[in-house]
């Protein structure tokens, strides 16, 4: 299951945009929260060919992708070098498999900025230096614990890692985030463990308010994305009111704004876009289930992320594409027609498959 942790700096409307996201209601605006306080929620991935194929099979279970948002407190400008400050309640997001930023540029005097006047493209420079420092500081922290043990005759339990860990420093201490820095996979498998936040993708939420001007609003976005992390724009207030009211009232909603979709659709395809996800489908035991995995996976390790027994006990897979499947309105006369085919170990699973396993028990 993907994991998404939202991060921002105070008041940036974070949590109104876990609200738009996951239809929940955690707390919003200006009030004094604690530092361990943490959102969690797991939503289903939106996917129009889960409806398609689930009028044309008939399952009596269907079971969609799920996507996990992690909300944190905002994080503060200089939080990282004040030493009465932890960045341990940074712990959630560090298991994320990606980051998305709500950068602020919405404008309410009852809602005071923390760095004063309303700048987006400010904000994620500096969210990001936060991340730089407390990478910088967990890797020194390391690298002199490596030292230690090496006065007492101690080595690392993995070779090379005090390498690795320096040629992080070296960028760490030149900016770079560490998602720009190119490594091996042995040294990837090195500070993996680490769960380093300059590493992970980023997707940027731009949080606009409801009479922003549509210019300015499309210039901070082109300002944004030339920081090279992709941008969505959305209302985060105006998205929240429409995730948590009733399906007729969010109709409406949505209509007088001029939205086609609401902002969950919108945010989920630029994760999987991000993240470089595709989605296959299962329909076993009269069960269909969406499975979202890592393009260029071969089918053996599909298998295995549906159940490590069959990409052990693999034999082949019968494959047909969603479109196909479409088209010939049923599995049976997919295979009438050739375009239900078996595949082996070595196959690269394409988005929309329709798969059946093959397995050994």
């Amino acid at each position: 299951m993907m994991r998404i942790g939202i991060v921002g700096l105070p008041l940036s409307g974070k949590s109104t945009v876990f609200n738009a996201l996951t239809r929940c209601t955690a707390r919003t605006g200006v009030f004094s929260s604690s530092r361990d306080e943490v959102h969690v929620s797991v939503v289903e991935v939106p996917d129009e060919r889960v409806a398609v194929l689930t009028r044309l099979l008939q399952p009596t279970k269907v079971t969609r992708a799920k996507i996990e948002y992690v909300d944190v407190v905002g994080v503060e400008k200089g939080a990282a070098k004040k030493t009465d400050t932890p960045t341990g309640f940074l712990a959630p997001v560090r298991q994320a498999d990606a980051l998305l930023h709500v950068a602020r540029a919405f404008a309410d005097e009852s809602v005071p900025h923390s760095m004063g006047a309303v700048d987006p493209t400010r904000d994620a420079v500096a969210l990001e230096e936060e991340f730089i420092i407390g990478d910088l500081i967990a890797t020194e922290k390391r690298l002199d614990k490596i030292v230690k043990l090496a006065a007492v005759g101690k080595k690392p339990e993995q070779k090379g890692e005090a390498e690795v860990l320096e040629k992080c420093r070296a960028h760490l201490c030149k900016e770079t985030p560490l998602r720009d820095v190119e490594f091996t996979h042995e040294e990837d498998k090195l500070i993996r463990g680490f769960q380093f936040l300059s590493r992970k993708p980023v997707l940027v939420v731009l949080n606009s308010g409801e009479d922003d001007d549509p210019s300015a609003v499309e210039e901070n976005a082109k300002r944004l994305a030339a920081q090279k992390h992709p941008v969505v724009t959305l209302c985060g207030k105006l998205e929240m009111e429409i995730a948590t009211c009733p399906e007729k009232d969010a109709a409406e909603l949505m209509e007088l704004a001029g939205l086609t979709e609401p902002a969950s659709h919108k945010v989920v395809r630029a994760s999987f876009a991000l993240l470089g996800l595709i989605t296959f489908y299962t329909a076993a035991h009269n069960e269909l289930t969406a499975w979202s995995i890592r393009r260029g996976t071969h089918i053996v390790d599909a298998a295995g992320e549906i159940h490590t027994d069959m990409a052990r006990g693999f034999i082949k897979a019968e494959v047909t594409s969603y479109d196909d499947l479409v088209a010939c309105q049923s599995l049976a006369h997919a295979k009438e027609k050739g375009l239900l085919r078996v595949e082996g170990k070595a196959y690269e699973v394409k988005d929309g498959d329709v798969v059946t396993i093959r397995f050994a028990a």
